[in-house]
């Protein structure tokens, strides 16, 4: 019979990591007698990252001596203490290809249920003072799992456990977590684990995602949807850049111009979907470096040239040869349309609110819904400071006129004597969620935001209270995305920057979102390393390939990996948790 050898809890505590501190309850020590075990935690017990660790579904940690004693022999270590790999719980018996998700147990006067493996992430490695830790564990295929407390009650270290049920799907710890990180997932497989009810709803929101990529997925769809739905999908239409044509220039606004790029050779150009964007490289001159930026397409999709909309900033350097230097003939290097920030099909109401340029992106999904005629209702909100920078106001009034069941509200921070109420704008003031709130907007919608950080927050925060579900919600944001960093305590935002000392000699790598381009130095290790030492925004978890929260769109170039990841990203992204230059690279930070 299973028995529990030790019961092990611990509180948060800040620990002291590569010049960070990391607030983590992974230290988890023995304790005598009796122990309360309630819904979400055992008496004493603690998480430090309570959006990956803790809550129902993970309220006890689970691993077993077996593991103990294959991990002693793997690593030739002998310093092993119970609570060594941050459970709570450590067994003897109920091993991880054994029990099964849905499988429930008595221990003491508590009863549990089995509802997931572990999720790997850093801070084991940090506790084991074994990096790869969080990698071994899924590929070794030994990772632990949590436990649901059924019944709250006193447990002890030395009593029984009693299996009282068996989980309906018949699936164990070990199979469930193959089928997400490993690069099998038969869909019969997935159906089963999605049948299992005792399994946590992150883990079925994985599965289902990975369903939906094998049932209803784009032609060609590659990656892993149940790690990272963003990057998984067809492949860009090129590798690397390729030379286009500016075919065309207009000035849209005063502070906006359009660039119309076609293929030298005038053959249609790949169709690229309502919201992607194309990274363009401006080659090196003798006023400067090579400069990588990425705009949003707002041209009709399908169409054979490609049209971005670049806003002239103050400071911008590759905005200002663009708005400047740049004539209709020359060449541009364009990397192939990329982002998953486009427009769902379906009868749902679309909203599409933009504020400044942000409208780029928003304007190819509108025309793209004026274009099929669609019979869906239509919202364009805009936000501008008045009719001298509104941009595309007659483009998009022009396309709203199309659509049967469309709504309009133009908001003017700072009109001008000449700007029309009524006509060139409806409301004076800006685009706010206190209008979001007096307009109605329907709730079953899919909206579209691309705008300020700020303006897209607020803007979030109004829909979800009025009942739109967040998943509803798309954002586009220029520059880089929020960064990622799971239990690191945060500091102060810093502007991109070179990593300081001597700079490197190694193949050039390029943040294209944050603007930077330097010089590769082994020091590093990683590119994750190497992106932190420049205050380039960054995500990840594990750190060792597992996750995959750090996939990345490789824009140009071919990255290494050591160690390999237990699950290899498409050929257009990559995991620089585990990777390192092998050629100038263009990475999409």
């Amino acid at each position: 019979m299973a028995r529990l050898v030790s019961v092990n809890v611990g509180l948060p505590q800040d620990v002291s990591w590569h010049g960070r501190t990391v607030h983590t309850g992974i230290w988890k020590r023995p304790v005598t007698g009796p122990r309360m075990v309630r819904r979400l935690n055992i008496d004493g017990d603690g998480q430090g990252d309570l959006a990956g660790h803790g809550g129902e579904m993970r309220a006890v940690m689970v691993y077993q001596l077996d593991s103990y004693h294959y991990w002693q022999r793997e690593l030739g270590r002998d310093d092993f203490v119970h609570g060594q790999f941050g459970e709570n719980f450590t067994v003897e018996g109920l091993a991880d290809d054994e029990v099964c998700i849905g499988d429930r147990y008595r221990i003491g006067d508590a009863v549990f249920e089995v509802t997931q493996p572990r999720v790997t992430c850093y801070r084991v490695g940090l506790r084991m003072a074994e990096p790869r830790m969080p990698a071994l564990l899924v590929s070794h295929k030994r990772p632990g799992f949590y436990f649901r407390v059924l019944t709250e009650g006193e447990v002890e270290a030395g009593q029984d456990i009693v299996k009282i049920a068996t989980g309906p799907g018949r699936m164990t710890v070990t199979e469930v977590d193959g089928l997400l990180y490993l690069s099998d997932h038969p869909r019969d497989r997935l159906e089963r684990a999605l049948r299992i009810d005792a399994l946590s709803p992150g883990w079925q929101g994985s599965f289902q995602a990975l369903l939906d990529q094998t049932d209803h997925g784009p032609e060609g769809a590659t990656g892993n949807a149940g790690l990272n739905a963003e990057d998984a999908g067809p492949g860009p239409a090129w590798a690397g850049f390729r030379p286009l044509t500016v075919a065309r220039i207009e000035e849209e606004s005063r502070s906006i111009v359009s660039l119309w790029l076609a293929a030298p050779d005038a053959a249609p150009l790949p169709a690229a979907a309502p919201g992607q964007y194309l990274t363009v490289r401006l080659e090196p001159d003798e006023d400067g470096p090579a400069l990588v930026r990425s705009y949003s397409l707002s041209g009709r999709p399908g169409a054979d040239q490609y049209r971005i909309s670049v806003k002239r900033e103050a400071h911008g350097a590759a905005s200002i040869r663009l708005h400047t230097r740049v004539r209709v003939g020359d060449s541009l290097q364009a990397a192939a349309p990329r982002g998953t920030f486009t427009l769902a099909s379906g009868p749902r109401p679309v909203i599409l609110a933009s504020a400044g340029v942000g409208a780029t992106p928003v304007l190819a999904m509108l025309r793209a819904l004026a274009d099929s005629r669609s019979s869906r209702q239509v919202w364009w909100l805009h936000g501008a400071r008045n009719g001298d920078v509104h941009v595309f106001a007659k483009e998009s009034r022009e396309l709203l006129k199309r659509l049967p069941h469309s709504h309009v509200r133009i908001c003017y921070s700072r009109p001008r004597a000449a700007d029309r109420h009524g006509i060139d704008y409806t409301d004076t003031g800006r685009l706010s969620a206190e209008l979001l709130t007096r307009i109605g907007l329907p709730t079953d919608a899919d909206a579209y935001l691309c705008g300020p950080i700020g303006f897209m927050t607020d803007l979030t925060d109004a829909l979800t209270r009025q009942g739109l579900r967040l998943e509803r919600v798309h954002r586009e944001i220029f520059g880089a995305g929020p960064a990622i960093t799971p239990g690191i305590a945060p500091t102060e935002a810093r502007p991109p920057h070179p990593p300081t000392g001597v700079a490197g000699t190694g193949p050039s790598v390029s943040f294209a979102r944050s603007g930077l381009t330097v010089c590769w130095k082994p020091e590093f290790g990683t590119l994750l390393e190497l992106a932190e030492a420049c205050d380039v925004p960054v995500r990840w978890s594990c750190r060792t390939g597992v996750c995959h929260t750090c996939e990345t769109g490789l824009l140009a170039g071919s990255v290494t990996y050591d160690p390999d990841p237990v699950e290899p990203p498409t050929d257009s992204t990559a995991l620089i948790c585990c990777s390192q230059p092998c050629q100038d690279v263009v990475l999409d930070l």
